[in-house]
């Protein structure tokens, strides 16, 4: 394995940037330049790259869909959330129309946020292209399905001319898939949720999300740290606080960053990544808990430094 990219990185459902919101920054970033020479292109791109990221940039509002790039010529992501049209649109762009190809895809769930992005997948509508999804639901295909049904949606699933298959994955088996060894676990979620473990070449990526993690369960902490163990990456939800997470939002399926450095520790993870952001969360509140994470993870180290981060649209790791 060599890169994760992401293109969607939501929970819940998708968000833009709104035009007040985008007016809101262009003023700061003027503001942040008066006295400042900007007489050259360079010195333009210079200000504007030294810009905090949530005035500069956006954490995006596509939902769930992460790609991991194995070097072989086959696509490999998790989860058909909204930000699989932009990655279905870049992959017909590379190969072309008449180029077939072969996309595996992994399913945590199939809540409608992780599902969504499926009748705007471009490559499923081409005639010779190979699509597998797997996943531990035993109903995954009628869920998937059922959302393209009339009145819901105006295209039958049928319409498809992809090869599309189905793959039921149970969990705690070891699966050889692209090349990959992977293995699942069920999770704490509505109607469950699955994490998946990659593993090929030496490299380890873990991707958890819609999973909610009770910490005074000692055999449920202990089968996670045993699933993260050593991992490269870490994909983690992290859409509530912790005070959320164990108050008002308890039992509501999701985990926060204080639990995602915890239980990273543990497991002795290289790179922490906080993924599916609440959805009404703007850049500026996920920035600061990015950094209040990085603190976090600084005054309880024990051992060698983790990396964390936070995931954005077309965000890129390398392993």
């Amino acid at each position: 394995m060599k890169l994760v990219r992401f293109w969607g990185t939501r929970g819940s459902l998708p968000v833009a940037l709104t035009a007040a919101a985008l007016r809101g920054r262009l003023i700061a970033a003027v503001r942040g330049a008066r006295g400042l020479a900007l007489a050259s292109e360079r010195a333009v791109e210079d200000y504007v790259d030294g810009l905090d990221f949530a005035l500069a940039g956006t954490f995006g509002g596509h939902t769930s869909c992460v790609q991991i790039e194995t070097g072989d010529a086959d696509y490999v992501l998790c989860d058909l959330g909204s930000g699989v049209r932009p990655f279905g649109e870049a992959a017909i762009a590379r190969h072309g129309p008449r180029t077939p190809q072969t996309y595996h895809i992994f399913m945590s769930h199939v809540h409608w946020d992780h599902i969504m992005g499926l009748p705007f997948f471009a490559p499923a509508y081409i005639p010779g292209n190979r699509v597998r999804i797997y996943g531990g639901h035993v109903d995954l295909e009628a869920a998937l399905r059922r959302q393209m049904d009339p009145p819901s949606f105006p295209v039958d699933f049928d319409t498809m001319r992809a090869d599309i298959e189905f793959v039921h994955l149970p969990p705690g088996i070891r699966h050889e898939v692209a090349g990959m060894t992977v293995t699942t676990l069920r999770q704490r979620h509505a109607g469950d949720s699955y994490g998946y473990r990659f593993e090929r070449g030496g490299r380890t990526v873990v991707y958890t999300t819609d999973s909610e993690h009770k910490l005074t369960e000692a055999a449920e902490t202990r089968s996670f740290v045993d699933f993260f163990r050593d991992a490269d990456l870490v994909v983690f939800d992290a859409m509530y606080s912790l005070a959320e997470a164990t108050t008002v939002k308890a039992d509501w399926g999701h985990s926060s960053n204080v639990v995602g450095v915890e239980l990273c520790q543990l497991a002795g993870v290289a790179h922490l990544c906080l993924f599916h952001h609440e959805p009404a969360a703007d850049d500026a509140q996920i920035a600061a808990v990015l950094a209040d994470t990085r603190r976090l993870e600084e005054i309880t180290r024990s051992g060698r430094p983790m990396r964390i981060s936070s995931a954005y649209d077309g965000m890129e790791i390398a392993l």
